[in-house]
């Protein structure tokens, strides 16, 4: 082999390394917010379980995305009369109703997320937004930079009239290149159906 020749293996082998670094460093495999597939041979992190809270019921809803961020609705509580913070007590109007749920940014860079602008939509498709001063009381995010490959798991307060029942909750993901103003948000059922 002559000087050449080497020096042409050297730049191709070269050449490979970057772009399979390049590849490897830049993922297309979005991060699941909820538990792998049934039959799934990938493998997954060793996210501890967590003990459902008293008064909530866990969800089993699949993992939705909206845009580039994938939620994963994990506990509801409903009939709430008061919260209670570290320094206040606060009556429902009606009932409280909490949410909890993991949200994972899949997008590769970081996203301006509104962790308060989920809508909630009762049996009588009235619409809710989060009640303020409750997600102050519980110390829950407002807006956050969610960074790329970041998950985040929190709950959503409600104050709804006594006698409605939760049936969906519209999320939102943040802007996309298809949706700039994050304008349409993604409706997800409460109960499998």
């Amino acid at each position: 082999m002559t000087v050449a020749e080497a020096r042409v293996r050297v730049r191709v082998v070269a050449a490979v390394v970057v772009a399979v670094a390049g590849v490897a460093g830049c993922g297309t495999e979005p991060v699941a917010a909820g538990p792998a597939p049934a039959g799934s041979s990938a493998e997954t992190y060793p996210v501890p379980v967590q003990t459902v809270r008293p008064d909530e019921k866990a969800l089993r809803v699949p993992t939705t995305s909206d845009g580039d961020t994938a939620f994963t609705l994990i506990g509801l509580t409903t009939g709430v009369d008061t919260l209670i913070g570290s320094h206040a007590e606060y009556p429902a109007k009606g009932q409280f109703v909490r949410v909890r749920m993991s949200v994972v940014n899949n997008g590769r860079s970081s996203a301006s997320f509104a962790a308060r602008r989920h809508v909630l939509i009762d049996d009588s498709r009235a619409e809710h937004t989060p009640d303020p001063q409750a997600m102050t009381i519980k110390r829950q995010p407002d807006v956050i930079d969610l960074g790329a490959n970041v998950r985040l798991e929190y709950d959503v307060y409600y104050d709804i009239p006594k006698e409605a029942k939760p049936q969906a909750l519209r999320v939102f993901g943040g802007p996309t290149l298809t949706d700039l103003k994050d304008e349409t948000g993604t409706e997800i059922p409460l109960a499998q159906p």
